[in-house]
């Protein structure tokens, strides 16, 4: 899941609009054929009402308009962009998609919320994977599995840890879109002239500091001029070593059986990070860009950090920048590392999906946006997305593509997220959490692990503090919904 700077202080003005937006959605509610799906973790949720059949279309008059909405922004847009005109070309006469940029995720589903209260929801909805839980809630939305068990479409090429994150109560609730998988960076020249190998990446964390160390480089004035490591104070992070240990992030099944009622963050992965992050920074072998993503990434991209942890979702971008750079540097990817090597868990994929929305909205229009995020998740699609992106595709048989398999040993970078994904067995733990407040959540992490890296707070300290405060908003939320 990618934020900006911007995005990341608006979090706190979604907060603010959250409680208020879901009591409205729940109680306010203008759909056709009404709601559906109760609020606990096991829901289907949406309001599915009564699903369309086909021929919502055909009794159409005229041409259907959609309006989606979608945070893709410079060289991700314009693949979006290629995927909505070959979708109105295909369709043309029949069905037109509009699609517009509504700023970062947090900032569209801050208008989304807004839309909810004056009626005015879009057609599609392009959602992060942490607002799964807010859009179930919001009783807008129809789950896809209802439009596809409605046609008998098989739901099968679509990528089974995706599919388990994107399920609530059994049912698929949107369509994987784009889908990102958590990786090591690594500077391919700055570790060879380290002494270091490449080819034989850090698999866990210690590996990971051992390396930082080895690789910060300092100048005669003792002035570093290249770290060891750099990323990100990012709570995404801490979620995919939690997974990756095997345990849950929260409790009531990761919130999948029943509403999350607090966060694991005062041991295992959550703890043993905050540690080792601000040990490295505190030791000089870490760059501490603060909380914005994009800060970080420029470091790497500027060869200032050997190594990096980020999403799939920056690959193009990166790989570009190393042959760019005032000292061009080759980009290896490597899996995610690990708390300890016995750990047998794996990440949780990021990004985001399409919601079609169902309140408000006619039969022949939801028809007409099941038919969107079909053609925008086929392998087709998908492969040319992958290839303009470095988003992981949603569909198994993108994979298989001829031309995403000549994209993949040309540019062999994108190939390890593929492995990780496809390494790793769905589960509980893999599913991610759900939770209404990830997002603030997430930031006041976020902020506890700076304050550690910072200041003389201890990590247990600082996380219980955080813990405290993430009830909070969880009991805020639940009550809210309730």
């Amino acid at each position: 899941m990618r934020r900006t700077l911007h995005g990341r202080r608006s979090v706190r003005i979604a907060a603010g609009l959250l409680a208020a937006g879901l009591a409205l959605s729940a109680c306010g509610s203008s759909s056709k054929g009404g709601s559906s799906g109760g609020s606990s973790g096991g829901s289907s949720g949406g309001s599915s009402g009564s699903v369309p059949g086909a021929d919502a279309l055909d009794k159409a008059s005229g041409v259907v308009n959609l309006t989606f909405w979608h945070s893709m922004k410079d060289t991700n847009q314009k693949a979006v962009t290629a995927i909505v005109d070959a979708f109105n070309t295909k369709y043309q006469g029949k069905i037109h998609v509009t699609d517009t940029y509504q700023g970062s995720y947090d900032d569209a589903i801050a208008k989304y919320k807004t839309a909810v209260s004056s009626h005015t929801t879009p057609s599609l909805m392009q959602v992060y994977d942490v607002g799964t839980r807010f859009m179930v809630d919001s009783k807008q939305t129809i789950p896809v599995a209802d439009l596809a068990s409605k046609d008998g479409y098989a739901l099968g090429d679509l990528q089974p840890n995706i599919v388990n994150y994107y399920s609530v109560g059994g049912k698929l609730q949107s369509m994987p879109f784009n889908s990102s998988m958590p990786l090591l960076y690594i500077n391919v020249e700055a570790f060879k002239k380290a002494g270091l190998d490449p080819a034989n990446p850090p698999k866990t964390l210690d590996e990971l500091a051992d390396a930082a160390k080895k690789l910060t480089v300092k100048d005669a004035n003792g002035t570093t001029t290249q770290y060891g490591f750099g990323a990100a104070d990012y709570g995404w992070f801490v979620e995919q070593l939690t997974a990756e240990s095997g345990a849950l992030y929260c409790d009531n099944d990761n919130g999948r059986t029943a509403r999350a009622t607090k966060l694991n963050l005062d041991s295992g992965a959550p703890l043993t990070y905050t540690k080792w992050w601000s040990d490295l920074v505190k030791g000089g072998y870490a760059s501490n860009t603060g909380r914005p993503t994009a800060d970080a990434q420029a470091a790497f991209k500027a060869g200032k950090v050997a190594m990096n942890l980020e999403s799939t979702g920056v690959l193009g971008g990166y790989v570009d920048a190393g042959t760019k750079a005032a000292a061009p540097f080759t980009v290896a990817t490597a899996a995610f590392p690990k708390v300890t090597a016995a750990d047998s868990g794996g990440p949780v994929i990021g990004g985001a999906s399409l919601w079609i929305d169902r309140a408000g909205h006619s039969d022949a229009e939801v028809r007409a946006a099941w038919e969107f995020a079909k053609f925008a998740a086929s392998a087709p699609q998908q492969a040319a997305w992958h290839q303009a992106t470095g988003y992981f595709p949603v569909s198994v048989a993108a994979l298989q593509d001829p031309t995403d398999v000549a994209y993949r040993q040309k540019h062999p970078q994108f190939q390890t997220a593929i492995d990780e994904l496809t390494a790793t067995k769905p589960s509980t733990a893999t599913a991610g959490c759900l939770l209404g407040v990830m997002p603030q959540a997430r930031a006041d992490l976020e902020q506890a692990m700076l304050n550690v890296a910072t200041t003389g707070t201890t990590a247990e300290a600082a996380l219980a503090d955080a813990s405290t405060k993430i009830a909070k908003l969880i009991s805020d939320y639940n009550s809210a919904v309730g």
